[in-house]
């Protein structure tokens, strides 16, 4: 009662309880609880890793993807296909920002990060059917992976590096080629093992995978790909000078041509006589410039702008050799590589401005004509690996493959031990750590099992892209296991078991180890959601729809 009345002074029908939508502003998507933000996400990351899975291993097929700007990829490396493809879901972004730590870490295995990673959701929304608290399931994921690591050290396997040995480099990397360029994978670690070994230094931690470079030349087939040494312009140097031997190097960011005011201004000219006075000043400072960098006793003058007609002129007078290098990427790496210091303005160059090569010359690979600037005696300088084949996407598919390699021989530099492959480390991987969660206590026993099962996914993949009946090689692979056979792996050509580390099919440690890393701790973190608040997207003025912004990168050809 109410001051001895029986209604309220007020009427509440006008009052409703407020929820979490009317505090948002207008436009604002807000899910929550486990149907509508935790499965959701769950399911959006299990679609990621359902798209990518079929492109894991040797036998992964290809995906073709167009981009926005209409460039056409054709490769089954999962970082590039992701990177085209755009992921907008937040909870799958995560999974994608995952899988590119994994790349920047250690190069590698990009693929097994997003497939544990969405295995791992996929179990634990088993779980939370089941009744099972997340907070629950993410303790027992982060304890099992913690006990992962520690089995994975143990399965470590003796197998020496020379970092000078050609055949040594080749036969570390070559499963890790094959997972990409399955049939060419000799081939191209022979490549790269020359490559990489030409430029290896006397302490190889302290190799730079900056150093090996690839040039794409079309034409031919990869069978004709080859290795130089020294850095490779796909440009035949400007005037009459071809080739150089311990030549001193002047390097310009800018063009070589007459110099230009930044303010505008104008010239008046009465008469023709101060016409062909002005012209002819800027044709004597130009040619000041030249004589300068011949006095200097520099014969090779490297541009990475335009060289107008005088110009060139200028340089034949003098016989110096003109190169143009249009990347300024590629300019920088030649200045690491001769130990130049690059000028900005067309000023005459001082001793310490001034880079030395021993070797400087054109070579012709098919048909093409390029340029090679080449360091005899110095080991810290720069190799170049020459692809060929049919067409572009081709030959993007193999440098991507040649990244990979090359990204191995750096890891390997600062951790020379390998694991099983084939599938072989993650079911022995599986096979303890489901002894080990068998006498675990407690409700975490769901989630240490649940963990274990999700390594399964990687032999399974194997064996299902290889066309073999995937039951039947999981339960052979326990059977070897069980028996203690703990290199026993997917034989993705016989359809049976195969000891992976008798044949030469091995892993690196530590992409494993990073992958098992990264791939919990996206998983745990996309588990502990349980709401998500999404606001309007920012209204704005629309791109144009004919002819692109002008701010957008310039593609590669």
């Amino acid at each position: 009662e109410y001051m001895g009345k029986t209604s309220l002074p007020f009427p509440m029908s006008g009052f409703k309880a407020s929820t979490a939508q009317d505090l948002l502003k207008s436009g604002t998507k807000h899910l929550s609880g486990l149907e509508e933000a935790v499965f959701r996400n769950i399911e959006a990351c299990k679609s990621l890793g359902a798209m990518t899975r079929t492109s894991f291993g040797p036998n992964g097929m290809n995906k073709m993807v167009v981009n926005h700007l209409g460039k056409l990829f054709v490769t089954s490396d999962s970082a590039t296909i992701l990177e085209q493809v755009e992921v907008q879901h937040p909870a799958a972004k995560m999974l994608v920002l995952a899988m590119q730590m994994q790349d920047q870490e250690v190069g590698d295995h990009t693929n097994f990060v997003l497939m544990l990673a969405s295995e791992l959701l996929s179990n634990a929304d088993t779980l939370l059917r089941m009744g099972i608290h997340a907070a629950d399931i993410v303790l027992g994921y982060e304890k099992a992976a913690a006990k992962a690591i520690e089995i994975l050290e143990t399965l470590a396997l003796p197998h020496a590096v020379n970092f000078k040995d050609r055949a040594s480099l080749a036969s570390s990397i070559k499963t890790v080629l094959a997972s990409k360029q399955y049939g060419q994978e000799d081939l191209l670690a022979a490549l790269v093992a020359e490559a990489c070994a030409m430029v290896m230094p006397a302490n190889p931690k302290e190799f730079n995978v900056d150093n090996v470079r690839v040039a794409k030349i079309l034409g031919s087939s990869t069978a004709d790909s080859t290795v130089l040494k020294g850095m490779i312009t796909t440009r035949r140097p400007e005037g009459i000078v071809q080739s150089l031997r311990n030549a001193k190097v002047v390097v310009y960011g800018c063009a070589l041509e007459s110099a230009k005011t930044e303010t505008k201004g104008t010239v008046l000219l009465h008469n023709a006589e101060q016409l062909l006075n002005y012209s002819k000043n800027e044709e004597e400072m130009l040619e000041a410039v030249f004589r300068g960098i011949a006095e200097s006793g520099a014969k090779c003058v490297v541009t990475g702008g335009k060289i107008s007609d005088i110009a060139l002129h200028f340089l034949d007078k003098y016989e110096l050799m003109g190169v143009k290098i249009l990347s300024k990427f590629d300019l920088r790496r030649l200045c690491r590589t001769i130990h130049a210091r690059p000028l900005v303005n067309m000023d005459v160059p001082t001793p310490d401005d001034l880079g030395f090569c021993d070797y400087i010359a054109t070579t012709e690979v098919g048909s093409n004509i390029v340029t090679v600037f080449r360091q005899e005696l110095d080991e810290t300088g720069v190799s170049t690996i020459v692809i060929r084949g049919a067409s572009p996407n081709i030959m993007d598919d193999i440098e991507r493959a040649v990244d990979d390699g090359i990204n191995a021989v750096k890891a390997l530099t600062k951790d020379e031990r390998f694991v099983a492959g084939a599938g072989a480390c993650e079911l022995e991987l599986a096979f303890r750590l489901n002894e080990w969660a068998e006498a675990s206590p407690g409700v975490v026993q769901y989630a240490l099992r649940k963990y274990a099962e999700a390594f399964e996914v990687i032999p399974r993949s194997l064996a299902e892209n290889a066309g073999i009946n995937a039951t039947d090689a999981m339960s052979s692979l326990y059977a070897a296991h069980k028996a203690g056979t703990t290199s026993a792996g997917v034989d993705i050509e016989g359809g049976q078991v195969v000891d992976a580390a008798a044949a030469g099919i091995l892993d690196l440690l530590v992409n494993k180890l990073w992958g098992i890393r990264f791939a919990t701790e996206v998983a745990t973190t996309v588990l502990r959601v349980d709401e998500i608040v999404m606001a309007r997207p920012a209204g704005g003025p629309k791109p144009p729809k004919t002819g692109g912004a002008r701010d957008e990168p310039e593609m590669a050809e």
